[in-house]
């Protein structure tokens, strides 16, 4: 499955090449300049809603959507949702991360999904989105870390180009990957019964 998935993911980026790049220069450029700001809640405010119109973008190209470039900032249009599902999920990861190392990786990778549910159902609370992904990568945890180990050697590439590998192809080409992922698990977890239609629209809490 995860070779498959790479390889749509190669396919695709090389449809819409130049859209994905400028989508990763904007969002990993802003993001860069706003961690170096003197009041880190400037970072935080714009972290969230910007990490959830990414994934939008890259939803919708797997999916072979229209996305537009502009589609990166829709994150800010629903501020209040999107922003506090994101510092949730981040909040939960720290927490589980005072437990020890583990117990944090674990629960990193169980949250992971919770961006792309936040932009791909906009009317499920920010609270149910992390629950969803709980729900979505129940028994596939290893699968996404393998999946972000499998790039280690294009983080170290992009680390020797100072972000040129980075900008130009890995990051694109990752964020497509796991896209493709997220849809791979959302499916598989519809056809399992572990999530429903109406909890991706918000009807019934999950």
């Amino acid at each position: 499955m995860r070779q498959e998935i790479k390889n749509r993911a190669k396919q695709l980026l090389r449809g819409n090449y130049w859209p994905c790049v400028a989508v990763c220069a904007i969002v990993y450029g802003i993001l860069y300049a706003v961690s170096g700001c003197t009041f880190a809640v400037a970072g935080i405010l714009i972290s969230g809603p910007l990490t959830v119109g990414m994934a939008q973008f890259f939803i919708r190209t797997t999916r072979g959507e229209q996305a537009r470039i502009q589609d990166v900032f829709n994150g800010f249009s629903n501020f209040g949702h999107n922003l506090g599902g994101y510092l949730w999920m981040e909040l939960f990861v720290f927490l589980w991360s005072l437990l020890f190392i583990i117990p944090g990786i674990i629960k990193m990778y169980a949250y992971y999904f919770t961006p792309y549910i936040l932009a791909d159902c906009p009317n499920v609370r920010a609270t149910d989105a992390i629950k969803i992904s709980m729900h979505m990568t129940q028994g596939h945890k290893g699968e996404i870390f393998v999946m972000h180990l499998s790039f280690i050697g294009w983080s170290i590439l992009s680390s020797l180009t100072f972000g040129a590998v980075g900008v130009f192809y890995a990051a694109p080409y990752i964020e497509l990957s796991m896209a493709g992922l997220y849809d791979r698990l959302r499916a598989l977890a519809l056809s399992e019964g572990r999530v429903t239609e109406d909890m991706l629209t918000g009807v019934v809490a999950p």
